[in-house]
């Protein structure tokens, strides 16, 4: 049994970032729901994604793969990027673990040994005091990693901590985009990116998760195969979506 354990984390650990494999995984383990939700906003979603649970080390090491892909596709194609200044930083308090975990997945799967940090929610008042962790981020560009961007104004607020701390936003990477309208016409990643002038990815957006319903994927339990479902998504996505 320990030995047949070993091998599938082995498997996972050599296998590149699939959305797929990512949405069933999710669905496994009650990250990604589907149903009817109240948002903040009070839409009825159809879907729920709670990066809270991604709570176990099969789960954390493929978001985190997926994570290291990006950005070592990023570091690839911007030339001039010297990949030994690569600074990584998680927002606080899902992205710390998140950043970590990017850092060792950088290493091992691409040999890029990023430097790593995240911030405090509140400041410490002893010791070194601050509310920075990890990596000096003065004078450096740095990427930021983070779950889900809803209104954009938790990850504005990290921008301007690591402004105040002289380093500037390379870009920003996501886990999930919802691709739907904020309170205009574009997304909340949409005026991000425009307001800070970087690039703001996503690992799975809605429209990954459209495909996932339509191509049956998960569907052995019998659980996933919804045509009802894949409506409700679809009209959601094309009653809010950017």
């Amino acid at each position: 049994m320990l030995n047949a354990s070993v091998s599938d984390a082995q498997h996972v650990q050599n296998a590149s970032f699939s959305s797929h494999q990512f949405i069933q995984l999710a669905l496994d383990n009650q990250v990604l729901k589907f149903g009817e939700f109240v948002l903040k906003s009070g839409r009825i979603s159809p879907y729920f994604f709670n990066a809270g649970l991604l709570a176990t080390g099969e789960m954390l090491s493929l978001l985190a793969r997926g994570y290291a892909d990006a950005l070592a596709a990023e570091m690839a194609s911007n030339n001039g990027t010297d990949v030994k200044e690569l600074v990584i930083f998680g927002a606080a308090y899902k992205g710390i673990p998140f950043v970590a975990a990017t850092a060792q997945a950088l290493w091992l799967h691409h040999g890029i040994n990023a430097k790593w940090g995240y911030n405090r929610k509140e400041a410490k008042t002893h010791g070194e005091g601050g509310n920075l962790v990890g990596a000096d981020v003065s004078g450096k560009t740095v990427w930021v990693l983070d779950d889900v961007i809803t209104a954009g104004t938790a990850m504005r607020e990290v921008v301007e901590i690591l402004e105040q701390s002289g380093a500037s936003v390379a870009g920003i990477i996501v886990a999930l985009d919802r691709k739907e309208k904020g309170q205009g016409e574009h997304s909340a990643i949409q005026e991000l990116a425009a307001t800070l002038e970087v690039p703001v990815r996503a690992l799975v957006n809605i429209d990954d998760l459209i495909s996932y319903l339509a191509d049956d994927h998960g569907a052995q339990n019998g659980q996933h195969k919804d045509a009802t479902q894949l409506a409700k998504m679809q009209h959601y996505r094309e009653q809010y979506g950017v």
